[in-house]
């Protein structure tokens, strides 16, 4: 049930976009052990200059190709999270050829209460789910 956006500066190809999300996909699937039709994203494009990625004072300058991540899920292990960070980093080197300055991830935790998937009802409360 992550809901993951994606925000990335114009210029990938659909199919650079199709492998960031189907990487993306195989970490929440690895790390958090969700369902393979668990799968809920959205990519946002921004023209050059409005993403701000700043360092936070670590000392490292990102490039033009920095992606944020945001992970909107229900809680999940600090375990977990690490596991997740750590496979995105190595994960979108390897297969989309990111580098791991360049990639900025947040997760937001909500409850069941948090979520409807359809029709305006709570699938978690009514037992759809």
């Amino acid at each position: 049930m992550p809901l993951v956006r994606i925000d990335v500066t114009e210029g990938r190809s659909d199919e650079d976009l199709k492998i960031l999300m189907d990487t993306i996909h195989e970490c929440v699937l690895s790390a958090f052990k969700v369902p393979k039709r668990d799968r809920y994203q959205i990519v946002t494009e921004h023209k050059p200059g409005r993403m701000i990625l700043q360092d936070t004072g670590l000392g490292f300058e990102r490039t033009d190709k920095a992606i944020a991540v945001q992970v909107f899920t229900s809680a999940r292990a600090t375990v977990m999270k690490q596991d997740f960070y750590e496979l995105m980093a190595s994960k979108l080197t390897a297969q989309c050829d990111l580098d791991p300055k360049d990639l900025m991830i947040s997760i937001m935790t909500n409850t069941d209460v948090d979520w409807s998937f359809g029709f305006g009802e709570i699938q978690y409360l009514n037992g759809k789910l």
